[in-house]
């Protein structure tokens, strides 16, 4: 085997990938510290084809260097806002229909290999803050807490790496219907 070029991988430029449908998944990014891990999302969501991401509180927005540092560009190719307070954005998602899913260790959790999305709906999934998670008063208002099964000794994953485990896994049951 032999590794592919960049050109080889032909990739749509940011216009076209602007302009192509994406998943019914948007991501909330509840007082995410780490600007490092702000960009790390932007890069998952292009290439899983997010349609949004909703950076929220203390959470960085671009331009910003660490964040480009692993965006790799994504800045420019997903779209994203600004919102000061969580809990009024997930309310105002909830208005528009979405189904509001933290991503959070809690009670009556579902297990992300046991969730399955609706066909037709959108999803808005919420990604916690490094060390405090997601606020207790947003999961009050989800409609369901997914939890990432863990075997190990520790007791979380990093939040970028918890976005791409439950993106990937959204995307492939979201192909599969």
């Amino acid at each position: 085997m032999r590794k592919l070029s960049m050109d080889e991988l032909n990739r749509e430029s940011v216009e076209e990938f602007k302009n192509k449908k994406k998943i019914p998944l948007v991501l909330v990014l509840d007082n995410v510290r780490s600007l490092n891990n702000v960009g790390s999302v932007f890069r998952t969501a292009d290439a899983f084809m997010v349609g949004k991401i909703y950076l929220c509180g203390i959470t960085g927005t671009p331009p910003h260097r660490d964040i480009e540092k692993t965006a790799l560009g994504a800045t420019e190719s997903v779209e994203w806002e600004h919102v000061p307070d969580t809990l009024e954005l997930v309310l105002r998602l909830k208005e528009q229909h979405y189904k509001i899913g933290s991503v959070e260790q809690a009670e009556n959790s579902l297990k992300l290999n046991e969730f399955i999305p609706e066909p037709g709906q959108h999803y808005a999934l919420v990604m916690g803050n490094e060390v405090f998670g997601v606020e207790q008063d947003v999961i009050n208002h989800s409609d369901f807490v997914l939890e990432i099964p863990q075997f190990g000794t520790k007791h979380s994953l990093n939040i970028s790496v918890a976005t791409g485990v439950v993106v990937w896994d959204f995307l492939s049951k979201t192909i599969a219907q």
